[in-house]
């Protein structure tokens, strides 16, 4: 700290919050902890006598908290991201439209392991909506050293740590299979399901059928939706392994690359993923999708949006955090479903 005069102050950071009273009106600090002066505020810190300041000598190779929040900011935003006005040394990433919020989670702990520097983020892999917080940024001290900084530039690299995809909406198809809805015994209640998660994220569902148990027709289905120009086919039910259940048969038959039957996720196990030789998706849905508040359908279906290929590797991955609680209010994803580290 160093003693100056006031009117000499201008251009440098105070270390201690000044407090302003008017009676009847007003007790609170005028000027906080880590203020640069302005020429402004001289007449301001004199009448409210402050004839004399502590500052900090930040000095040339030290960075003020605020300069040194814009370098983290910097490190972390992508083109679909926007900053707060940087107060009191913390910056806020905020999204700038809806879409898949991916995070270099190994890159961010390196970050933070060096210290006196921070970057708070969103689980990698959510959805997230325009206007919602995506991270927020700062140093722990009021300043810093220059070097540091610059340090924790080359530690994260050219490309962000924090990358947000924009939704991109899909032209679904779905095929509802299952005897007992094919011959009426039972009302389709998983297309409604289906419909309104698409729409979630912008997406619709353009193509549908109802076919009974008979592999032939779903894979010929498949290859029909395909042909009509579907983004996304959805198989639903016959998912089990009962002897009824034809669907991933049916899509094996179609020709389509299976990622996936099964996936280490509750709800949702009998899961699967496959992608055509076009690049479509074809999933097949377990019984769970149509009556589960969360299932496995809605950790997968935000990264097909967002066009990221998913691999069996990302499945077997969300086995930790994979178990749903199923709260009587869900507020996923701003929950641990789907999120373990």
């Amino acid at each position: 700290m160093k003693l100056i005069d006031t009117k000499d102050a201008v251009g440098h950071i105070l270390c201690h919050d000044i407090t302003q009273i008017i009676p009847g009106v007003t007790k609170d600090a005028a000027f906080r902890k880590g203020h640069i002066v302005r020429e402004e505020d001289i007449p301001v810190l004199l009448s409210m006598g402050k004839d004399h300041l502590y500052i900090w000598e930040k000095g040339e190779t030290r960075l003020h908290e605020n300069e040194a929040a814009e370098i983290l900011r910097s490190m972390c935003q992508n083109q679909w991201m926007e900053p707060t006005p940087v107060k009191e040394g913390k910056i806020d990433l905020i999204a700038q439209c809806d879409g898949l919020l991916l995070v270099d989670v190994e890159r961010l702990r390196k970050v933070n392991e060096l210290g006196e520097m921070m970057i708070a983020t969103r689980a990698s892999g959510i959805p997230v909506k325009k206007g919602e917080k995506l991270a927020g940024t700062r140093i722990i001290p009021l300043v810093i050293e220059q070097e540091k900084m610059e340090h924790a530039r080359q530690v994260a690299g050219d490309a962000p740590l924090l990358t947000l995809i924009p939704f991109k909406p899909k032209k679904a198809g779905v095929i509802t299979t299952g005897n007992e809805v094919f011959h009426g015994r039972i009302q389709d209640s998983f297309t409604p399901v289906i419909e309104r998660k698409l729409a979630e994220y912008g997406s619709v569902m353009t193509e549908h059928v109802i076919l009974d148990d008979d592999h032939t027709k779903i894979t010929q289905a498949i290859h029909d939706m395909h042909a009509a120009g579907v983004d996304l086919i959805i198989c639903t039910g016959g998912m089990s392994v009962d002897p009824d259940d034809k669907t991933p048969l049916a899509i094996r038959n179609s020709g389509a690359n299976i990622i996936s039957y099964g996936a280490p996720v509750l709800p949702g196990a009998m899961f699967l993923l496959s992608y055509l030789p076009s690049g479509v998706p074809v999933m097949g849905l377990p019984g769970c999708v149509m009556y589960s508040k969360r299932t496995i359908f809605d950790l997968v279906l935000p990264l097909v949006l967002a066009e990221q290929p998913v691999s069996q590797e990302q499945l077997a991955a969300l086995g930790h955090g994979g178990l749903c609680m199923d709260c009587p209010v869900c507020i996923w994803p701003n929950c641990g479903f789907g999120k373990g580290v």
